[in-house]
């Protein structure tokens, strides 16, 4: 297999962590690339040059986080599935939609940071920030936990994470204490240390 990312991707990311904890990485070539530049192999394998994306040995092209996750969780060799079967699973993939409605809004933001400044939009950074900010509420509520792991918890450990990364500015630890001992709880794991934004 070969997956196509970027460090600081958080998308990359939660596919990186899954291959690790699903006993993958030794099957799967990481592979680099710049999508801004339109890395030829990255085109062939999402036309809209955006990472990740996942080549299995057959071929097949996957693109898309949660869908790579997923197939990825579905083929694991060790470790317990990130995503239950059954009933068991839409809280986890709830979860997960949740976590990544929030790198959106933090995606968004970022993308609006690098305009010339007297082009920004103040008024779409304010409701960026206030969405992220309702949704880091949600994921607090919830009272969540490093074990046992889901797919879920993974996408919530890596906005975290992100967020101090792209937006070191931002607070997002106070008055939510929960998420600040489930980022530290996480980033403790190996995968999740194999894989920080840089």
């Amino acid at each position: 297999m070969k997956l196509y990312i970027t460090d600081p991707s958080p998308y990359a990311r939660k596919c990186r962590i899954v291959l690790r904890e699903r006993g993958l990485i030794d099957g799967c070539e990481e592979v680099r690339v710049d999508p801004y530049a339109s890395d030829p192999a990255l085109v062939a394998a999402n036309p809209v040059a955006q990472v990740p994306a996942l080549v299995t040995d057959d071929g097949t092209v996957i693109n898309d986080s949660p869908l790579i996750c997923a197939w990825l969780d579905a083929r694991g060799v060790s470790g317990a599935p990130l995503i239950p079967a059954g009933e068991a699973q839409w809280p986890v993939r709830s979860l997960e939609a949740l976590a990544d409605a929030g790198l959106e809004m933090g995606v968004k933001w970022v993308l609006e940071k690098r305009r010339p400044e007297a082009e920004r939009s103040p008024t779409w950074i304010a409701r960026w920030q206030t969405g992220l900010g309702r949704v880091l509420d949600q994921l607090e509520a919830q009272h969540l936990k490093a074990e046992p792991l889901d797919l879920g918890v993974v996408t919530t450990g890596v906005l975290l994470t992100w967020l101090d990364f792209r937006h070191p500015e931002y607070d997002w630890k106070n008055g939510r204490p929960g998420l600040e001992i489930l980022q530290s709880d996480l980033e403790v794991r190996s995968s999740f240390a194999e894989t920080g934004p840089r």
